[in-house]
């Protein structure tokens, strides 16, 4: 008895302790969302631009949930661009300052808010920018400024775009595990990291290109900012012409070399305020809550923009991953509701399982029928990112865009020579000839390898027939541009893989002119689920979530990212129209 009673005690104290932290959780979520409620933008304030969080296009927060944000201060470039939008028009804000900032964002994102920063400078405001250490994209979005400053001991880096693939072929035959790879394609690139130590030179030459067609585009963009040729601008960087404060002033990319309390008083002087007095700073994170409550397009009329970015997986999907799930419930919603005349696809992925794209593609193709269907492609629209796309009437993508990548590839992992190392024989029986077609400690017999590659074929055809309906091409076309190759936009754009060149707001615009509507609102989608429920969700998977942590901090980010490469090919399943690579363009 006494047992019984401890137990129940036991029970009902952990019920209590949990009911606690509920209420408690509860009073803090009013007290968080009280003091959003009071940020104040008093006259002449000026916007501080510090961005140094990885930004995704959309993190689907609703903002009827009074949750949202209370456990993570995430942010999408929606809202950035949005903000900066509100910014122009609000009497209250004189300018913006860049500074401290450590951008994690794409080439293509930073494009977009270079293009926002431009417009808001378009009602006379000003911009200034300052830097203890600046990095190229950091300067790539800082030239919109009226002024660059750099601290007088700080650096600057600026030499020019590189990238770097991993090659996994020693690793496989050091750990007896190998991945089993099935293509189609004349670019080995396609998945090549498991087959060899070494970059194929159709791989260099097309990462050469693309990364050139980038750079030749953020070039031009500086130069028209700084008044720099871009002859002089290469010259700079194949010299290291920036490569101290001094040289950096000297060459032209910065303006002078300040101290922060420097940089201050040139504001002050700016917005016309004693040298003693604070400036009225408003942090950007804070203003986001205030511009998120201004609608700056309004109308009966609306346009669904529906959010597909992260890697494409078969299942319900989230803000990390495209899953049909999600998608087919946005698309189905953008069709049925009546006052949408519009969708706006908008895709940041680089491909996954080939079989959900074209679910997704499938998806696109119905609401097509119903209404209008303009693509807007983001940092990158590769293998089914792309597949996804061409479903729509009308393709937008930025210079830097990443996309084409026309291929398919399958990858199954092998351990059987690890197995016969550690002694582990593994014996099959099955009813058929084919009933057993695969195990993970023998080797991959030829019958299996051919039924595979049929499918790898097959799939390429479609994939090659679906590029060739959406594009207005002949099938022969899309495979000498196909392969696997990878485009910038504005070479994607040449060669007709894509429409035009232009942000979201481009694509929306477009969108309306279709249907005809000067005022509209927009409705995004889809919605994801609150952060309260994601953390009751992934509460018992904390202790995972550390783990990671830990092993990061071990081994160091490269060997981590190595190794988490490595783990994602390895758990894929099913026919993969997917970016060969990864690339991190810096």
């Amino acid at each position: 008895m006494n047992f019984l009673r401890n137990l129940l005690a036991s029970i009902l104290g952990c019920l209590v302790a949990f009911g606690l932290l509920v209420i408690m959780f509860f009073i803090f979520a009013a007290l968080v969302g009280s003091a959003n409620d009071g940020v104040v933008v008093k006259k002449n304030s000026v916007l501080e631009l510090s961005l140094t969080d990885p930004i995704k296009d959309y993190v689907g927060r609703d903002e009827t949930d009074p949750f949202a944000g209370l456990l993570s201060d995430e942010v999408g470039l929606d809202d950035i661009l949005h903000a900066i939008e509100v910014a122009r028009g609000d009497a209250n804000i004189a300018g913006i300052s860049i500074a401290k900032s450590f951008l994690q964002t794409g080439l293509a994102q930073t494009q977009e808010m270079r293009k926002a920063l431009l417009d808001f400078k378009s009602e006379g405001k000003f911009i200034y920018a300052h830097f203890d250490y600046c990095n190229q994209k950091d300067y790539y979005l800082a030239t919109v400024a009226d002024k660059i400053y750099l601290n007088p001991v700080g650096a600057m880096d600026f030499k020019g775009l590189a990238t770097e693939v991993l090659y996994f072929k020693d690793l496989q035959e050091k750990t007896g595990i190998k991945l089993e790879v099935i293509r189609h394609g004349k670019y080995k690139a396609a998945v090549e990291p498991f087959l060899s130590n070494n970059m194929s030179e159709e791989n260099r030459n097309q990462i050469k290109e693309l990364i050139t067609s980038i750079w030749d585009t953020m070039i031009a963009d500086i130069s028209d900012a700084r008044n720099i040729t871009p002859e002089n601008l290469n010259t700079i960087a194949d010299t290291l012409g920036a490569r101290s404060p001094e040289y950096a002033v000297a060459s032209g990319l910065i303006d002078d070399n300040l101290y922060f309390d420097q940089y201050e008083a040139l504001i002050r002087e700016k917005i016309g305020v004693d040298e003693y007095d604070d400036i009225n700073y408003v942090d950007f994170g804070d203003y986001i809550q205030v511009a998120n409550k201004k609608g700056l397009r309004k109308g009966e009329d609306k346009i669904a923009v529906v959010y597909a970015q992260g890697e494409i997986m078969y299942g319900e999907g989230s803000k990390d991953v495209i899953g049909q799930g999600l998608l087919t419930t946005a698309l189905k919603k953008a069709v049925d509701d009546e006052s949408i005349k519009a969708i706006v696809l908008r895709v940041d992925s680089p491909g996954g399982s080939a079989l959900v794209s074209d679910i997704i593609w499938r998806e696109i193709q119905l609401a097509k029928k119903a209404k209008p269907v303009v693509v807007s492609f983001g940092n990158i629209a590769a293998s089914g990112g792309y597949y996804i796309g061409v479903a729509g009437d009308k393709i937008f993508a930025e210079p830097t865009t990443i996309t084409g990548s026309i291929g398919v590839f399958g990858v199954i992992p092998n351990a059987n020579e690890l197995a016969a190392d550690i002694g582990i024989n593994a014996e099959q029986v099955g009813t058929n000839k084919n009933s057993v077609d695969y195990s993970l400690f023998e080797p991959m017999s030829d019958s299996f390898r051919n039924v595979l590659k049929e499918s790898i074929e097959d799939t390429y055809e479609t994939f090659l027939k679906r590029v060739s309906e959406g594009r207005n091409m002949s099938m022969a076309e899309v495979d000498s541009l196909a392969q696997g190759r990878v485009w910038s936009g504005i070479d994607a754009q040449e060669i007709g893989l894509v429409d035009e060149l232009g942000s979201l707001d481009d694509a929306i615009e477009a969108a309306a002119e279709m249907v005809g509507i000067d005022t509209y609102g927009i409705r995004k989608y889809p919605k994801y689920k609150s952060d309260f429920e994601r953390f009751m969700e992934d509460f018992g998977g904390a202790k995972s979530k550390i783990g990671e942590t830990l092993i990061q901090e071990e081994i160091g980010s490269e060997a981590y990212k190595m190794l988490k490469e490595f783990k994602q090919f390895a758990k894929q399943e099913g026919v993969q129209a997917k970016m060969p690579f990864s690339l991190n363009i810096k």
